[in-house]
């Protein structure tokens, strides 16, 4: 035998001995307390949506689950943490499409490279982002605000869970769609923008329904318009933005679980599966409905993977359309 096949033989050996190891931890899995990461303050939708799944993780595996928030840079240092983490499946990220898949192509630096660096479990959901305003400001349509914002250009504020975010995406595409000029007022969640929002501090928002559905229920927020190109149905007669005068405006927003780079697949495969279940819980359905999610079916880790390249190529293309560009 020549050196090349002894080689490949040592490698293959190696390759079957890793996979054996990580099916072994993966029967075992988890001996110890798993941290979830998110890299958003509590109260905004990526926080909503770990604390909906960790109790029903911990039921099911007896082992703590923490949250553990850390936000600052619109996700991206606790996204970074997980990047970085020791790939065993004891560090897990609340993921996000703005972290994790439209940061690729909106900032100039980024310290983790979204497409190489995660190991995608699953989508845990996806939701529409509801355009809403103040009940101080005099609009109640989304015709009525395109015609507020052009007689009083530079005057009416956005504000979002950061630069990048979703809710700041969602108002650029829509100024240059409709050619009107908000003002980005960015945050660090939306937590913290909404509470500034139900204030009367800003006027608008684009915000995801996790964050703002309640608050629209409730009578504190007006609706003027659905992100997605189908009616809301908890909201059944709030128009659609793009059937309200901006025909084509679509913005969606998923949220998925991600482990580092490098995690047994047997461990992935392993979350992927506990989560698939919880997702379909009664409880949790019903959960999940209520906040106005599009669709409670989650992806498995290879289609999660095609997920995430497919918007990491689209958002690119949108950022480059908007202009956008973060330094």
């Amino acid at each position: 035998m020549n050196k090349h096949n002894i080689h490949r033989l040592c490698r293959a050996v190696m390759l079957v001995a890793a996979l054996a190891a990580g099916v072994s931890a993966a029967q075992v899995y988890p001996t110890k307390p798993i941290r979830m990461i998110v890299g958003f303050p509590p109260g905004g939708g990526t926080d909503v949506m770990a604390r909906l799944v960790v109790p029903k993780m911990i039921e099911a595996w007896g082992q703590q689950v923490v949250i553990d928030n850390r936000a600052g840079a619109t996700g991206i240092i606790g996204t970074d943490l997980v990047a970085k983490a020791v790939p065993d499946g004891y560090t897990l990220l609340m993921g996000h499409v703005a972290t994790n898949a439209i940061a690729a192509s909106l900032f100039a630096k980024l310290p983790f490279d979204p497409a190489r660096d995660f190991a995608p479990i699953t989508r845990v959901s996806s939701v529409p982002h509801l355009l809403v305003a103040h009940p101080s400001v005099d609009v109640r349509t989304v015709k009525d605000l395109i015609a507020l914002a052009k007689a009083k250009p530079g005057q009416i504020t956005f504000p979002s869970a950061g630069n990048g975010s979703t809710p700041h995406l969602a108002g650029e595409i829509f100024k240059t769609m409709t050619g009107v000029n908000l003002v980005h007022v960015p945050y660090k969640g939306s937590g913290q923008s909404v509470q500034d929002l139900l204030g009367g501090q800003v006027q608008v928002a684009f915000d995801t329904t996790p964050t703002v559905l309640q608050y629209v229920k409730a009578g504190r927020l007006r609706p003027l318009g659905v992100s997605t190109l189908r009616r809301l149905a908890a909201l059944p007669a709030v128009p659609t933005i793009a059937e309200s005068g901006v025909p084509g405006y679509e913005v969606t927003t998923w949220y998925g679980l991600f482990a580092p780079a490098g995690t047994p697949p047997a461990i992935v495969r392993k979350v992927f599966t506990e989560v698939a279940r919880i997702v379909r819980l009664p409880d949790v359905k019903e959960r999940l409905d209520g906040l106005g999610t599009e669709e409670t079916t989650n992806a498995s880790p290879e289609e999660f993977v095609a997920l995430v390249k497919a918007d990491i190529a689209k958002y690119a293309t949108v950022i480059k359309a908007a202009g956008l560009r973060i330094d």
